[in-house]
Formats: C-alpha cells, sequence, structure tokens
C-alpha cells in the first residue's frame, strides 16, 4: 500500500472519511479460513498508521491529510493506545482485492482522540459489506515527561474535517 492508493470520500456529503486499502494475508486467516478476530486488530493498526503517522522526511503529504503525527525517530510524541471496542458483522475471506478501511475521528479531546474504522468489501465491489465497525482512544504522550499532551492546533486543524459521530454499537446500548 502507497499513499496514493489511499483517498478522501464525503466532502459532498459531509460524511469525510479517509480511505486506507488493506491487503488480507494468509497468515491474517484462522483454522476456519476467515480473518482471525484478533488480527483484525493488527489491520486497523496498519491502517492507522497509513493514516495519522507522518512521513519520516517530516514532510505534509496532500494525499495523507491526517499524517501529522511524527511517529519514527526522535519524535516528540508518542501515540499510546488506551482501549479499542469493535463489533464483528460478517466474516472476512481471503482474496477479492483489499479491504476498505474507512476511518474518521469520533471524538476529539485534550489530550485525546477517538478514531473510528469501518472494515469493508474492497472499494467498489458489489455487494458493499461492512464486516465490522471498531474505535480506538488514542492518547498522546510528551516522550520527555511521559505525560500525556494536549493535541496542537495543528493537529486539530487537519483531523477537524474528518470529525463525525461514532457509529452505534451494541455495547453503547448495554452501557446506557
Amino acid at each position: 500500500m502507497t499513499a496514493s492508493d489511499c483517498f478522501v470520500s464525503g466532502e459532498v456529503d459531509g460524511e469525510r472519511r479517509f480511505h486506507v486499502p488493506i491487503h488480507v494475508r494468509w497468515r491474517d486467516l484462522d483454522a476456519y479460513g476467515h480473518v482471525n478476530n484478533a488480527t483484525l486488530f493488527t489491520l486497523l493498526e496498519e491502517a492507522r498508521i497509513a493514516a495519522f503517522w507522518r512521513d519520516p522526511s517530516g514532510e505534509l503529504d496532500p494525499a495523507r491529510p491526517l499524517a501529522v503525527v511524527g511517529a519514527t525517530g526522535e519524535v516528540d510524541t508518542i501515540t499510546l493506545i488506551a482501549g479499542h471496542q469493535i463489533e464483528y458483522l460478517a466474516p472476512i475471506e481471503h482474496g477479492g482485492g483489499p479491504l476498505d478501511v474507512q476511518m474518521w475521528v469520533s471524538r476529539l479531546g485534550a489530550a485525546s482522540a477517538e478514531v473510528s474504522y469501518d472494515i469493508c468489501s474492497p472499494h467498489g465491489q458489489r455487494p458493499h459489506v461492512r464486516y465490522a465497525s471498531a474505535r480506538s482512544a488514542i492518547v498522546f504522550v510528551d516522550r520527555a515527561s511521559n505525560r500525556p499532551r494536549r493535541i496542537t492546533d495543528d493537529e486539530r486543524a487537519a483531523w477537524a474535517p474528518f470529525v463525525g459521530p461514532a457509529r452505534p454499537m451494541r455495547a453503547d446500548r448495554r452501557d446506557a
């Protein structure tokens, strides 16, 4: 997957999403021939890195408008996952092209953000299938102090166009 494989949708209808194509590998499958439930977290991590981590050169990439967080070398900020929530809707099998991982920011806090995902059949494939929906709570931590740090104005500006409501999940109804 390259940056040119990623794209943005929803500029017209307001449901702005960042799409990252993620290939399913043979090693991702379990004995039943579909993506193992725990492996799906690794696929989400790959999509999150492609979407949010800035190029190692430090240059901003217009094809990746969310990628404003430094991630390699001597960066000032580290990103930590505070929690994940996932809802499996249909088994994912190998083949048929890369999964279309659609991402948006469902909450922007002072020092954290929640990223939402829809894991779907390959872009343009019919019928369209949503295999799973997920959320990740991400905390931004100052490397020197090892304490949470505030989201910067540049980060907030880059992510604001992608802010939208989280997809309701069954667990939300139980918590209410």
